[in-house]
């Protein structure tokens, strides 16, 4: 197949703000997290499959399976759709409060 390009799990894009290894980020449609800390505009690896422990809004609480959606105001993950980026699901109760949550990203663009 000669239009093969790349399996797509980690995509190099610049990053949307400064970042800190492990942190989210929403590039236009595209979710991922930061393999790496990197500067505003600068070329980053995003890794958008996999399971992450994600900032939470931590008045919430999740349960396992519930859709998880990215907040990119406050760069958070939260179970609010309005307004929101569906990026994957809980995979483990969060309670409330607590900070951060496990979210399956399955890489799909939503």
């Amino acid at each position: 197949m000669k239009n093969y390009i790349q399996p797509g799990g980690h995509l190099t894009l610049a990053a949307p703000r400064i970042l800190k290894s492990g942190e989210g980020a929403l590039v236009g449609d595209i979710f991922g997290v930061a393999q790496a800390a990197a500067q505003s505009g600068e070329d980053t690896v995003l890794i958008r499959h996999g399971v992450f422990e994600l900032a939470k809004s931590s008045a919430q609480a999740w349960t396992r399976g519930a859709k998880i959606y990215w907040d990119n105001t406050n760069f958070r993950c939260t179970t609010a759709a309005s307004g929101n980026t569906l990026i994957g699901a809980a995979t483990a109760v969060a309670n409330n409060p607590s900070d951060t949550g496990r979210v399956l990203l399955d890489g799909v663009i939503r």
